[in-house]
């Protein structure tokens, strides 16, 4: 990754903290490049850094094997990567690969903790964020247990599109085979179901998003779960089950 002078975009997840917290904690970052299959952590990895995409996103892969990986979260403008450290952890438990190139705002995990324990308003927001998370995981798993490959790519597309901030996605059937946990013929199949449908468009390495409204009837409830979460949590501030330190005492 190199460093950048642009940022042509905002981080959500860091836009939803007051103005003056969010201009402090600014003045630590900086702007990155990350580039398309850079990997950034691997499990038990050292987090040195946390990030905060801004037109750009990475993947979180469990891996049990050099065959056997899955995808179970992704990281785009709307959240950060690093959160261990909130926990008091700086040891990565998946590995981060950039699946979307483009800037980001990084800081130092020290200088990051500096700022956790000076700001509150940060303390409560990455709590909030930690649960959208978790949620996020667990949906994965019965997800992939319960529901059809074609919902699932429909799904995944969906969330892919949400962070690339385009129609139009490069994406090989090898790399959806690993995001999705399955084999290449599975995902061959189910992309031609939603091509038939005209829904999107495959062709050497690009999917191209035709009809999103279609593509969202196509993908399972998890997808409209996840954004629904979201607002309530993150964007609407619902920290009602939150408990700081001033509510505990």
């Amino acid at each position: 990754m190199k460093p950048s002078t642009l940022s042509p975009m905002t981080n959500h997840l860091l836009d939803s903290l007051p103005p003056q917290d969010r201009a402090y904690f600014l003045t630590g970052c900086e702007v990155v490049d990350l580039v398309f299959g850079e990997v950034i952590t691997e499990p038990g990895g050292r987090i040195q850094h946390v990030y905060f995409p801004l037109n750009s996103f990475i993947s979180l892969i469990t891996q049990l094997s050099d065959r056997e990986r899955l995808e179970v979260t992704m990281v785009g403008s709307e959240g950060m990567l690093g959160m261990p450290l909130i926990l008091g952890l700086d040891e990565s438990p998946l590995r981060a690969l950039v699946q979307g190139a483009g800037p980001a705002l990084r800081m130092p995990a020290v200088l990051f903790g500096q700022h956790l324990e000076q700001s509150p308003a940060l303390q409560a927001l990455l709590k909030r964020y930690l649960y959208v998370l978790m949620h996020q995981l667990s949906q994965v798993a019965a997800c992939t247990h319960f529901h059809q490959l074609e919902a699932r790519l429909a799904r995944w597309l969906l969330m892919t599109q949400d962070r690339a901030h385009s129609d139009q996605l490069h994406l090989t059937h090898e790399f959806l085979a690993m995001m999705l946990g399955v084999r290449r013929s599975g995902v061959t199949l189910a992309a031609m179901a939603l091509q038939a449908r005209r829904l999107i468009r495959y062709h050497r390495g690009y999917v191209t998003v035709l009809d999103r409204a279609g593509l969202i009837e196509a993908s399972c409830d998890c997808y409209a779960s996840d954004r629904s979460l979201y607002r309530r949590v993150i964007n609407e501030g619902d920290a009602s089950r939150v408990i700081t330190e001033g509510d505990a005492s």
